[in-house]
């Protein structure tokens, strides 16, 4: 049997709001996401904990390559001064194909980077490069919510 070790993919959007503003969005509002990118987000749910910290818990409703498709993340780590979120999948569709799947916001004046590290529950699974649109399409429409509001 082969022996699986971590992968990662990145997806980078360049960005026109302030780097803090973006971040905090991320970190405090992130629900507002069902509203702003309807298309791939159906619904969120708080399960645990408090919105923007360390240990929150929410489950995600969301469509990729028109799958629909439901994950529960929690937010296992908040650096202010890199402005970087770090969630990890806890249970749900995504753990079906990855053994465990996290997904880190790095964010900084101009742009906004998205680092996805993965293992793969067999050698057949495909990365999850279908994420990296998604991402990058989210950091757009996020980007140009927050230059309106």
């Amino acid at each position: 049997m082969a022996n699986l070790t971590a992968d990662s993919l990145v997806a980078s959007a360049a960005i026109k709001s302030p780097a803090d503003k973006f971040f905090n969005f991320f970190r405090y509002k992130m629900n507002e996401i069902v509203n702003i990118f309807q298309a791939a987000f159906t619904g969120v749910e708080l399960l645990e904990g408090e919105e923007g910290t360390v240990g929150c818990v929410k489950r995600w409703n969301y469509i990729v390559g028109a799958i629909p498709l439901t994950v529960t993340v929690k937010i296992e780590a908040i650096d202010e001064s890199a402005k970087s979120i770090t969630f990890t999948a806890l249970e749900g569709d995504l753990l079906v194909l990855y053994k465990s799947f996290q997904a880190t916001l790095t964010v900084s004046e101009g742009l906004a980077t998205w680092t996805f590290v993965f293992e793969k529950a067999t050698l057949l699974t495909p990365p999850p490069e279908l994420y990296v649109p998604l991402a990058i399409t989210l950091s757009t429409l996020v980007d140009a919510f927050l230059l309106l509001n």
